[in-house]
């Protein structure tokens, strides 16, 4: 068991952000320290929220009671995901520097061609955080963005993750790195070298590949990041091993993503569903990239 410092979103209602890492924290049997940097009644997808950042101070003074107490002597991982304000990257930062362990920057920036995040945030993120960070788990658009490169393909994709290892991290991780014949690829780029792995490509409105029963027109749910960031980074602290924890974090969101549309879920079903972030339904094999 693992204790691991998040520094990420809270939702009343739902699963993103803190509320869908936790639950694969504790599946995992790792324990979960959740400082929240926004707190929100519900993800902005439903139509609207209520809620706001959370004060700076405040960050602050919950981190500071960690501090004062020695809590982080005992912490395995700090965990940043969707931070809201530039200030809140300080605090992540203040937070790495009071520990000895690894640090994992899911930069939460933004998806589908754009920023969803403000430009001064992404930036200092880009420049400050990621180059801090031992493990990055971008998606596609973020990988580019962070790069400053057009990723649009595998190949592209690939030699954005060995530049951005060129900028600090030791592991870079790219969801959904591409998507060809049906297959949706995560690629992992390590000291060890470049792995894939493939799954069915379920995308909202259409199941492509071996779907394994998933209908047409099925809404993949939000969350789907922070999940596989979560089930990355509690596999990787028990073994310590990139391809498997990336084939084991792309088999259990598979899984969770499945079982989300079969339950009729506006949400991830992190809990109804956390068999298969333990024992995934299906398991998919890391391969060697040349």
């Amino acid at each position: 068991m693992a204790n691991i410092l998040s520094l990420t979103s809270h939702v009343v209602y739902g699963h993103v952000g803190g509320q869908a890492a936790g639950p694969v924290w504790q599946a995992m049997e790792h324990e979960i320290w959740h400082l929240p940097t926004v707190l929100f009644s519900n993800h902005p997808g439903h139509g609207g929220f209520t809620g706001g950042l959370v004060p700076l101070d405040q960050q602050n003074q919950l981190l500071d009671g960690l501090m004062d107490r020695q809590f982080l002597a005992d912490c395995s991982a700090l965990h940043t995901g969707y931070l809201g304000q530039v200030g809140s990257v300080d605090v992540a930062l203040r937070a790495a520097g009071a520990m000895d362990g690894l640090v994992l920057c899911d930069p939460v920036l933004g998806d589908e061609g754009r920023l969803y995040v403000d430009g001064d945030l992404a930036a200092a993120m880009r420049d400050r955080l990621v180059p801090h960070a031992d493990l990055v788990t971008p998606n596609r658009f973020e990988l580019g963005w962070l790069t400053g490169r057009e990723v649009h393909s595998l190949e592209t994709a690939i030699e954005a993750a060995q530049a951005l290892r060129q900028q600090g991290p030791d592991i870079v991780v790219c969801t959904s790195a591409a998507v060809s014949d049906g297959w949706l690829y995560n690629l992992a780029a390590g000291p060890d070298g470049l792995y894939q792995v493939r799954v069915p490509h379920i995308a909202d409105g259409v199941a492509d590949g071996e779907t394994d029963g998933v209908a047409n027109g099925a809404i993949v749910p939000k969350g789907t990041g922070d999940a596989f960031a979560a089930t990355l980074l509690g596999h990787y602290l028990k073994h310590g091993d990139v391809p498997s924890a990336l084939a084991w974090a792309s088999a259990a969101l598979h899984g969770l993503i499945r079982a989300s549309i079969d339950l009729g879920a506006d949400e991830l079903a992190v809990v109804a569903a956390r068999d298969q972030i333990t024992a995934p339904d299906r398991l998919f094999e890391a391969e060697k990239v040349s």
